[in-house]
């Protein structure tokens, strides 16, 4: 006999502004409690003393959140120069100091390097897997660790303010960026070390930080239709694949997992999603003039 989940079949996105201090998860289990929700994730890590966009999925959603997890993030974050730290924030313990401080126009000239495909090694403190474990974990126990280079795009890297002392910088990048990394490497090309004071995470795919619900306002409304009111339609976190309307027919055939046929076309091989009068039915991979799905939402 199948165990029944406990709480509410809730589906949908909420989009928290995340205050400095609290982990992810635990704005997870906040969200999940406040709506007494039987599943719920979200759609990338920020670190704990970051602030700003966090989009919690709940329900159905979360088959979505790959989606949202591959799209372009922005971010906004000041490098304090003069010091390095265990964990290329402010957090961390300084290991490395420097009286050197780097003017306007050697920022701007060192920024070139960080724009476009770049290679970047993730920080120790990272969630990156090593031999089964994460990095975070092996590096609080004084395990020190050669973490390979991975791929990022960065779109764009601009200065926003700056100061004898540091630079705020805005970025927009794609999967799997590390801004600590950004302010590292910086801090190393520049020959005066930086480390991040402060990051804020502005945007993430199609969330918004003004869109943001904070801590104290989840608190207040929990277990409140007020709360429920303010969930964005899973679909929002398909906004950056192609729509396909359906028939009601097709619709059926994808909900019970077979290749429906859809009214308008898309790139042979394209990720797409089926619509019914607007709601999800389905993603799927786009063959000849039906999708083939591998993803079915509950209707």
């Amino acid at each position: 006999m199948a165990r029944r989940r406990k709480g509410d079949p809730v589906d949908g996105w909420l989009v928290v502004d995340k205050p400095a201090g609290m982990g992810s998860t635990d704005i997870v289990g906040k969200v999940r409690w406040a709506l007494n929700a039987q599943k719920a994730g979200h759609a990338g890590t920020l670190d704990p003393d970051a602030t700003g966009v966090l989009a919690i999925a709940l329900g159905e959603a979360t088959k979505t959140v790959p989606f949202v997890t591959d799209a372009d993030k922005c971010y906004r974050f000041r490098v304090v120069w003069g010091a390095r730290t265990t964990t290329d924030d402010a957090s961390g313990t300084v290991t490395e100091m420097s009286d050197a401080r780097p003017d306007a126009d050697a920022v701007e000239a060192a920024l070139d390097r960080f724009r476009g495909d770049i290679m970047q090694v993730p920080p120790q403190v990272s969630a990156v897997k090593v031999e089964g474990e994460r990095a975070y974990d092996l590096a609080r126990e004084g395990v020190e660790m050669e973490l390979a280079a991975r791929p990022l795009h960065v779109s764009r890297l601009e200065v926003v303010a700056s100061d004898a002392d540091g630079v705020e910088l805005e970025m927009v990048c794609g999967k799997g960026g590390y801004v600590r990394a950004i302010a590292r490497d910086l801090g190393d090309a520049l020959g005066c070390l930086g480390h991040v004071g402060w990051l804020r995470r502005v945007w993430s795919g199609p969330f918004r930080a003004e869109e943001g619900v904070s801590v104290e306002t989840i608190e207040a409304e929990a277990r409140t239709p007020a709360l429920l009111a303010r969930l964005l339609p899973l679909e929002t976190g398909l906004a950056e694949l192609p729509e396909l309307p359906v028939s009601e027919a097709a619709a059926a055939r994808l909900r019970n997992g077979n290749p429906g046929e859809v009214l308008s076309g898309a790139e042979h091989g394209a990720t797409c999603w089926a619509a019914r009068d607007g709601r999800a039915v389905a993603i799927g991979t786009y063959r000849a003039g039906a999708l083939h799905p591998f993803k079915v939402f509950r209707s």
